[in-house]
């Protein structure tokens, strides 16, 4: 994809740092840098799906060393320069990333947050972020962070998945959408139900969370009620769903060619910069 674009930029939302080594991972971006020319970023997060730690043979209560390790091994890769680290979980010695990073600093680094502990930790490590639950414990104490730190808020980047349908004929086009969300939305509650509450918050339901539902209607209605809720919370990143878990490729290209030509222009010109 790198080679056959030149402003696209290259992701992942999110990462699961338990399950990545932090030198391993940091080599790859640097190859990954210099592939794209420098369009490569990376977004990380804790996990929560005991299967998946027991998969990986990690105990899930090992799961925040291994986060916090792994992103200051990353900050001191990211600089280009050798360096030494010494933790619970990581041990190295004269270390230097190679190839160096075509981006200076380093990809630009998102830190996912269910609650206010993610949010500190976003700031802590000047991450850009991506909120998960309710304003007041998500988004809020990040911006306060970095306000008390020192560093403006407005020059960081906040986004969230939230995915937005453009069609004419919203009944009949969303039908199957609602029932591939059904079923994934079905399964992660599966894979909270038995993670011991790690994947969300005690007592926070969820009206309670930044909405991250879909936006369905004609071009004038998405890009009214998108415009909103980016106002409302003072987002910079959106991140759309392509291709909806069980449906085809097929089922959502001219939509997402709607999505891609008719709302991102318009909501690029109602938000410059």
């Amino acid at each position: 994809m790198a080679a056959r674009t030149r402003r696209v930029r290259f992701s992942c939302d999110v990462c699961l740092l338990p399950f990545n080594h932090p030198i391993r991972l940091a080599e790859d971006l640097a190859v990954l840098d210099n592939i794209s020319g420098g369009r490569v970023e990376i977004g990380v997060g804790l996990g929560y799906a005991v299967h998946e730690f027991r998969g990986f043979g990690l105990p899930v209560s090992h799961r925040l060393s291994y986060t916090e390790e792994g992103l200051e091994v990353l900050r001191r890769a990211f600089t280009g320069e050798r360096f030494s680290f010494r933790g619970r979980r990581y041990d190295f010695q004269d270390v230097r990333i190679r190839p160096s990073y075509v981006q200076p600093g380093g990809p630009p680094l998102w830190v996912a947050a269910l609650a206010e502990a993610g949010a500190r930790r976003a700031a802590r490590f000047d991450a850009n972020l991506l909120p998960q639950g309710p304003r007041a414990s998500a988004l809020d104490p990040w911006r306060a962070a970095l306000t008390k730190a020192g560093r403006d808020p407005a020059q960081h980047r906040v986004g969230i998945i939230r995915s937005c349908l453009v069609s004419d004929d919203a009944a009949q086009d969303f039908a199957p959408i609602r029932e591939a969300e059904r079923r994934r939305m079905a399964l992660y509650e599966e894979f909270r139900a038995v993670s011991g509450g790690h994947g969300g918050v005690a007592g926070i339901t969820q009206e309670q969370r930044i909405p991250q539902g879909w936006i369905v209607g004609d071009l004038d209605e998405c890009v009214a009620k998108m415009a909103a809720f980016i106002r409302e919370y003072g987002f910079t990143d959106i991140v759309c769903w392509a291709v909806p878990p069980g449906l085809r490729p097929d089922q959502m290209n001219r939509h997402l060619e709607r999505y891609a030509t008719e709302l991102v222009p318009r909501l690029k010109a109602m938000f410059p910069g």
